[in-house]
């Protein structure tokens, strides 16, 4: 039944993609992101992303439609990480294993870079963030109706076969676009649509909550409180924050609140002082190996010649310390780079497209990007996500916004650098 449902939708995806490529961005981002596919008996072993992606590009090369080709400080930043993993990949470890995930990381970037040439007006962009949203909100809509159902007895879980399977995965990812739930709810003027949003967002930290997962509930506080900063300081959005911390904590069985506690006594708890370890043996690697270990490091051997404990074979468990062991010190400098332009220019965004009703839009946009990236910031030290899709996909959300609102006269200087020749309303700056 979930195959005659799913395969003419995929079907149509395909076929619209070779007459309007945009459409196959929004199929890819779907498929990459929920992986709705793997729920089907049959086309759970086909190339479903593969064969959207490639009728994306085929209808990229034919399409009339207008295409953007420009470069953004974020992306030339993108392209130099990738180039030095096409370098690092020949020094590593494990060459084999690391290939494999090599493969797997150039196709999110190249597409993330496809997405950039291809979206184009607000409509894409609304409608990417409503995909990206959609995609991961209803594992959270779903996983928090289960932590509600079972008093959070039990943990939350994510789709199996991506990046997002582990509880500790999923909770970060609902974090991350919780945010974004929040900027699109700043867009409908549907007291309904608003209710349903406000309702989608609870079960959404229901089910961080419900993960158990130690490193969402820091990541989860850290973005409250940015989404109360960076959201206008509202003394409303402030109570509601609160009083939902309460409500939720007081459905939380005894040994959520067991495993919490554990965070002030990390020397004691063998999972935290396993990662610790790998961190030490990411660390010991890249200062030994310029060009880090390559994909894979994280094995007996290398943690026996590495790590403090060479017993404790621990994932890296933190973005930051996976970069630097995989591609060394250079890689982990490109990797903050990048998100350091993310972050300033979705601010730009934030506090500069406030002035103008037309790109109030964009200033919520930029506002909830940058909580969104707290969360990331913050629950990615202790997750392995350095290549998963969707902070890559708040990348692209920051670039289409400030390409829109250059295009359209607000900006003083395109992302090329070239002054725009328009008439009209007061000037942005960007850096």
């Amino acid at each position: 039944m979930r195959d005659l449902v799913l395969a003419p939708i995929i079907i149509w995806l395909c076929f619209s993609a070779l007459r309007r490529p945009w459409v196959g961005v929004m199929g890819w981002t779907w498929i990459s992101m929920m992986n709705p596919h793997a729920y089907a008996w049959t086309l759970n072993s086909l190339p479903v992303a593969a064969a959207i992606a490639g009728c994306t590009l085929l209808g990229a090369i034919v399409t009339k439609d207008k295409r953007d080709f420009s470069l953004t400080p974020e992306m030339s930043v993108l392209i130099a990480f990738m180039c030095w993993m096409c370098i690092t990949l020949p020094f590593s470890f494990n060459f084999d294993d690391s290939y494999l995930m090599w493969k797997r990381v150039m196709k999110i970037d190249f597409m993330v870079l496809v997405t950039l040439v291809l979206l184009y007006t607000k409509k894409h962009l609304i409608t990417f963030i409503w995909v990206v949203v959609g995609s991961i909100g209803f594992y959270g809509v779903k996983g928090g109706l289960f932590t509600i159902a079972t008093g959070g007895a039990y943990r939350v879980w994510g789709p199996t076969g991506t990046y997002i399977d582990g509880n500790n995965e999923v909770a970060l990812a609902l974090i991350i676009i919780t945010p974004l739930f929040r900027f699109l709810q700043l867009q409908l003027t549907s007291k309904w649509g608003k209710r349903a949003i406000t309702v989608s967002i609870l079960l959404c930290a229901a089910a961080a909550l419900g993960s158990h997962s130690r490193g969402a509930l820091l990541a989860l506080a850290a973005m409250a409180g940015a989404l109360w900063w960076f959201g206008g300081r509202q003394i409303g959005v402030l109570i509601g924050i609160v009083v939902a911390a309460f409500v939720a904590l007081a459905f939380m069985p005894e040994e959520w609140f067991s495993r919490m506690n554990t965070i002030s006594e990390y020397q004691a708890d063998t999972s935290a002082m396993g990662r610790i370890n790998a961190w030490y043996m990411a660390w010991n690697l890249a200062k030994d190996n310029f060009f880090g270990g390559g994909f894979e490091i994280y094995n007996r051997m290398l943690f026996g010649m590495y790590a403090p404990d060479p017993d404790a074979v621990h994932a890296a468990h933190s973005i930051y310390f996976q970069v630097l062991g995989e591609h060394g010190f250079v890689g982990l400098i490109l990797f903050l780079t990048l998100w350091a332009l993310v972050w300033w220019n979705a601010g730009k965004l934030r506090k500069e497209a406030k002035k103008q009703p037309e790109t109030k839009w964009v200033s919520d946009l930029g506002a909830m990007c940058q909580v969104s990236l707290v969360g990331y910031a913050v629950g990615g030290a202790f997750l392995s996500l350095a290549y998963f899709d969707l902070p890559y996909n708040i990348m692209i959300m920051v670039v289409l916004a400030r390409r829109w609102v250059a295009r359209k006269g607000w900006l003083e200087e395109n992302t090329q650098g070239a002054t725009l020749a328009t008439e009209t309303p007061p000037k942005l700056k960007v850096p």
